[in-house]
């Protein structure tokens, strides 16, 4: 029986996915969403159905502390995607291109513009004001509590580049 279901479930899932190459991009999205909530609500019902629904309970609970943090979290995901779109050259070719004030693609230095909008800072912002935004958002991202060693080191890019200048 198990050998019949198996082969079932490899003809179906070879049949949709032929048929998903051919649909345009939009209709892909929603075919999507709609395949991703339907399978949840298929398994909310086996779980359900065979007396599983404590292990997806049992996860609901242990994933609450977790989830308490979420907002906090992501009022940082804007500087989060900004860093890496700097990270991978999109944004600093952007500017080139567009005939911006960005500093080279791979000169590693940053320009002053990328500087204060890592920092969050105006253009009159003074020395303190620099040292000040480093330290708030360095002891959010610092690698030895939790943070990422990218971002720790595009905010201190950041304070270098802000200080040389005003030096």
């Amino acid at each position: 029986m198990h050998w019949i279901l198996g082969i079932g479930l490899t003809v179906l899932a070879f049949y949709m996915l032929r048929h998903w190459g051919d649909l345009p991009e939009e209709k892909r999205k929603a075919y999507l969403f709609r395949g991703l909530a339907g399978g949840f609500v298929l398994l909310m019902l086996l779980l359900l159905l065979t007396g599983r629904i404590h292990v997806l309970v049992a996860a609901v609970g242990a994933l609450l502390p977790f989830l308490r943090k979420l907002p906090a979290l992501l009022k940082y995901l804007p500087l989060a995607n900004r860093l890496y779109r700097d990270y991978k050259g999109g944004a600093n070719q952007g500017q080139q291109q567009a005939g911006g004030t960005g500093a080279r693609p791979g000169s590693g230095r940053m320009s002053v513009e990328q500087a204060r909008e890592i920092l969050g800072l105006e253009a009159s912002a003074s020395r303190d004001d620099v040292i000040a935004a480093h330290r708030r958002l360095i002891q959010k991202v610092h690698p030895d509590r939790g943070g990422n060693d990218f971002l720790a080191a595009q905010i201190n890019e950041a304070k270098a580049v802000l200080l040389d200048r005003q030096a």
